[in-house]
């Protein structure tokens, strides 16, 4: 798969991306290390623990890595989870447990598209 491809299945945008890191290896490092993030771990866990806080936090935090990426789906998705937590509650909000969902599949489908990119060690 090459990045074209990978930025294709994610929906992402590989020409804005290209302007802010204009060096195929600063693409792959920070792809790469979008793997290792743990915004989307917290996530979970705290949209599990009910807490709306740390669940705001790491939603936010996904969608700015998200954003600096191009990472178009997962970005969408995770903008949207940030908004409706936002408001103060002490609980998780209507509506979240479902865009939750919406989050983890495209984050399914943006790391395995990074990972077969990564695996095919194509040129950029």
């Amino acid at each position: 798969m090459t990045i074209q491809d990978c930025y294709r299945k994610i929906g992402g945008d590989l020409a804005q991306l290209e302007r802010r890191l204009p060096s195929a290896g600063l693409i792959k490092k920070f792809i790469t290390k979008f793997l290792a993030d743990d915004s989307y771990a917290n996530l979970s866990v705290a949209m599990q623990a009910g807490n709306r806080e740390e669940a705001f936090r790491a939603a936010h935090t996904l969608k700015g890595v998200s954003a600096n990426l191009c990472l178009g789906k997962l970005l969408d998705s995770a903008s949207r989870l940030t908004e409706v937590l936002r408001p103060e509650s002490d609980a998780i909000p209507d509506g979240a447990v479902a865009l939750f969902a919406e989050v983890s599949r495209d984050y399914q489908l943006t790391t395995d598209a990074i990972r077969a990119f990564l695996a095919a060690d194509c040129p950029l």
